[in-house]
């Protein structure tokens, strides 16, 4: 749920448009320990903060996917007989997702701000990141225009970027994630605007939180309460003022957005877990359903058949050659567009075929890389690198040989192996899926309405990208998973020994 915009604005006292509601940086209202009974926010009691907040504020873009229990993987019909999407029973925990795929002009915005920043020294930053036009190109057809104007004329701002791989879609997400947090410390007067940032001298979220990154100071700094400090500071995440990092999703919570089953709960708060959705809407059918102007109209962009990607002149049956406006068709029950058809979409997870049988029924992903900051000898993060982000490496095999949750710091190929990345067909041994084959979900405007249900999967190597793939950010959901307006838990109004005990 998002927080009102009016009643964070009052709490904030600052033009912001998104952020994290606490209190002002005076160091907020005074409070006890409720285990030592010494008073926090308090220099005379030695100055440690704990933060008046009210909740994490839905950043740009997101909606509030509340989680829940699932059965994920259901088709309609295993008609490629792949045996790779086996229903099974898992649970998702709350987070956001963005209401649209990522278009064109948002792309454009982050090529821009690279160009901007590193175009000078380091142009091929700004290469790495451009969108592959050319997958357009086809032998047999006349695509030429698309590759041309797609990505950069007006007429094409809101409709999806394609082009761009999983490895691409992840830069993005963490760019995105750094420029929400300087909007957010700017907006609150912490840190000024700074345009000319060049270099290594941007600012990144891990950067300025480990004291490498020092900006344009604001008007309105931080008040430090230590009394050995120096009277201001930076802010800390324990201020609860930043957002977690956008990324992509993992497969559990795109399928689990996608079928939206929220809209198919009672309004008396029973749990209904029997009824489940094959596409992002009820019923069985790819066409609008009530009686009025739109029925019989289709409720996504995908191709009817052979040589029909959009009905016959004066009856286009999804108004759609090729993409459609990102906001187009109706929204799921979470108020999602295009959750089926439109562009495919990239996900997390690396693929096999048998993701079922061994994953976990809690936040299921395959595809973690545990990583660790590199340190100095005095175990502090090492300078930032050319291009102003903290340097990670992986966990090795020695560092975690203790540990009872996991053994090593590469676990992408758990339990199979990897089997040298093969895969016997009868007829062939493919190299297909290996540890850089990433999922994608969701079916596209190319495709046939089986690959609009949200159980299906494909996959292709991260490096690679088409015509038909796009993708969405997710961010982190903290705290209570009902939203900010409800705690955590369930809380009685009878309480105390007395009525446990029968009295």
């Amino acid at each position: 749920m998002k927080m009102n915009l009016k009643k964070w604005l009052v709490l904030s006292s600052l033009p912001v448009l998104f952020g994290v509601a606490s209190c002002s940086n005076s160091g907020g209202s005074a409070g006890k320990s409720s285990v030592t009974g010494w008073e926090y926010n308090n220099t005379k009691n030695g100055g440690f903060e704990v933060r008046p907040y009210s909740g994490q504020v839905t950043g740009p873009g997101l909606v509030l996917i509340q989680g829940g229990t699932f059965v994920m993987g259901n088709t309609e019909t295993d008609v490629l007989y792949d045996y790779h999407s086996v229903p099974r029973r898992t649970t998702v925990s709350s987070f956001y997702m963005d209401e649209t795929e990522v278009a064109n002009v948002h792309y454009r915005e982050y090529v821009y701000w690279l160009f901007r920043v590193f175009g000078t020294d380091f142009p091929e930053v700004v290469k790495k990141a451009l969108p592959d036009t050319l997958v357009w190109r086809d032998e047999l057809a006349y695509n030429e225009p698309y590759v041309e104007y797609y990505f950069r004329h007006p007429s094409y701002n809101y409709y999806p970027v394609v082009g761009v791989n999983w490895l691409q879609a992840n830069d993005f997400a963490a760019w995105r994630s750094d420029r929400v947090n300087e909007r957010i410390l700017i907006d609150r007067g912490v840190l000024a605007e700074n345009p000319s940032q060049i270099g290594n001298d941007n600012f990144n979220t891990e950067s300025y939180l480990q004291g490498q990154y020092e900006g344009a100071a604001g008007k309105r700094p931080m008040k430090d309460l230590n009394p050995a400090g120096s009277g201001t500071r930076k802010v800390q995440m324990e201020d609860g003022i930043m957002l977690p990092s956008y990324r992509l999703p993992t497969e559990a919570e795109w399928e689990y957005a996608a079928i939206a089953a929220i809209g198919n709960q009672p309004a008396n708060g029973e749990e209904r877990v029997t009824d489940r959705r094959i596409y992002p809407w009820n019923g069985t059918s790819t066409r609008y359903p009530k009686v009025g102007n739109w029925q019989g109209e289709f409720l996504a962009n995908f191709k009817r058949g052979r040589g029909d990607n959009m009905g016959i002149a004066g009856k286009l049956n999804d108004n759609a050659d090729i993409t459609a406006p990102v906001k187009s068709f109706i929204p799921n029950d979470y108020g999602l567009f295009n959750m089926a058809g439109n562009v495919s979409e990239w996900v997390m997870d690396v693929y096999r075929p048998m993701t079922s049988t061994d994953m976990n029924d809690f936040r299921s992903y395959r595809g973690n890389q545990f990583k660790t900051k590199v340190t100095d000898a005095d175990g502090k993060p090492v300078e930032k690198d050319s291009l102003g982000k903290i340097s990670y490496r992986m966990v090795t095999k020695e560092e975690s040989q203790n540990r009872r949750n996991y053994r090593d710091g590469e676990v992408r190929n758990y339990i199979d192996g990897d089997e040298v990345s093969n895969v016997d067909y009868k007829f062939a041994t493919s190299s297909l899926v290996n540890d850089d084959a990433r999922v994608y979900k969701g079916g596209s405007w190319k495709d046939r309405a089986y690959f609009i249900a949200p159980g299906s999967r494909r996959y292709l190597d991260q490096a690679l990208s088409t015509d038909d793939i796009g993708f969405r950010c997710t961010m982190d959901r903290l705290g209570s998973p009902a939203g900010n307006e409800f705690k955590g838990g369930n809380h009685y109004k009878e309480t105390g020994a007395r009525k446990y005990r029968g009295k």
